[in-house]
């Protein structure tokens, strides 16, 4: 591909004095070959631009590689524009829409055009696949689940009875999908009762989910994730949650039943939520944060409890100086007290 079509193709503009090279991938500074386009967006790593061994770089707008012998693709965003040219030169494999012989597909199960259903998949009775979906082995899909159009499912995943899952989904392995709440009622005698869980979770058109994440049912009505969030590996989202549209869950986040979580809202790895709470749009939770109350939107907040992002910063700097604090404290009152000594003459 030439300089000039990928720039059109990924938001970029050729500088002037480079001439139309080929490109044929896209890689990190460090791991780039001749041919390949790379990209800087972290000013940590400029140095590195003298010794990448890439034909072409995505620059910020006005940056200059300090050197001639690579070419330079100005962006407002050079990651995002590095991040359409990978898309293109790695684009999704195709597959062959087949039924696995040793796949157990119920009569009443209802397939569409081009699905490819991997062995020892079990499809359970009055599911609905759409066109294009792909199920990788040994997925277990209950009864009543729908899975729209272009989804990928992969190998291990459990969609739970009358799950929902939108068009253009991707679940990675392990996950599960629809899993009983985390509900009980304490009895008479102390025991737990163990409440019936009878809602569903509908997950919203363009979501990922990643590898060995839970989504647990609603006890009534839904668990939702709503279209566009993106959520990592090891991620718990108990009962009835809703998450927003374009949300960013990490590694190892815990969501506790009923929490609602709004739209671009972003929580680091293993941040906690407790249940009921609101999280409003735009909010961003640093990674280890928790929270036992309501967020509103546009917040950042660090630290367990967690409050605001800068006073915890100015919070933890204080915090490094205290044996140096505690010294100068000592050596106060034992000044204090020789004053006090020779003011009262005793």
């Amino acid at each position: 591909m030439k300089l000039s079509e990928l720039a059109t193709l990924t938001g970029a503009r050729v500088e002037a004095k480079f001439g139309d090279v080929d490109v044929e991938g896209a890689a990190g500074l460090d791991e780039a070959e001749a041919g390949h386009v790379t990209f800087l967006a972290n000013p940590r790593y400029t140095a590195r631009m003298q010794t990448t061994r890439a034909s072409a770089i995505y620059l910020g707008e006005g940056v200059d590689a300090g050197r001639a012998d690579i070419a330079v693709l100005s962006a407002r965003d050079p990651y995002l524009a590095y991040t359409r040219a990978l898309r293109l030169f790695n684009p999704e494999p195709g597959f062959e829409p087949l039924v696995h012989p040793s796949a157990v597909v119920d009569p009443t199960a209802r397939l569409g055009a081009g699905v490819a259903v991997g062995a020892c998949t079990v499809i359970g009775r009055g599911v609905h696949i759409g066109d294009g979906v792909r199920l990788f082995p040994n997925v277990t899909v209950y009864d009543g689940v729908s899975i729209g159009e272009g989804s990928v499912i992969h190998s291990g995943v459990a969609l739970r009875e009358g799950t929902v899952v939108g068009a253009r989904v991707r679940i990675h392995n392990n996950a599960v999908v629809g899993s009983d709440g985390f509900g009980y009622a304490k009895d008479e005698e102390g025991r737990w009762l163990k409440i019936p869980q009878t809602g569903r979770v509908h997950i919203e058109d363009d979501v990922e989910i990643g590898a060995g994440t839970t989504i647990d049912c609603a006890s009534v009505g839904e668990t939702r994730i709503a279209r566009g969030a993106k959520i990592d590996n090891l991620v718990q989202i108990g009962h009835s949650c809703t998450v927003g549209e374009d949300a960013l869950l990490c590694a190892q986040v815990g969501l506790a039943g009923s929490s609602r979580v709004g739209r671009r809202v972003i929580l680091a790895g293993q941040v906690g939520v407790a249940g009921h709470l609101e999280i409003g749009d735009d909010v961003v939770l640093t990674a280890k944060s928790a929270t036992s109350h309501n967020v509103p939107a546009g917040k950042v907040l660090s630290g367990i409890p967690a409050f605001d992002n800068r006073e915890w910063l100015r919070s933890i700097a204080a915090f490094r100086r205290l044996g140096e604090m505690q010294r100068a404290l000592r050596a106060l009152q034992t000044r204090l007290a020789l004053l006090e000594k020779d003011a009262t003459g005793s």
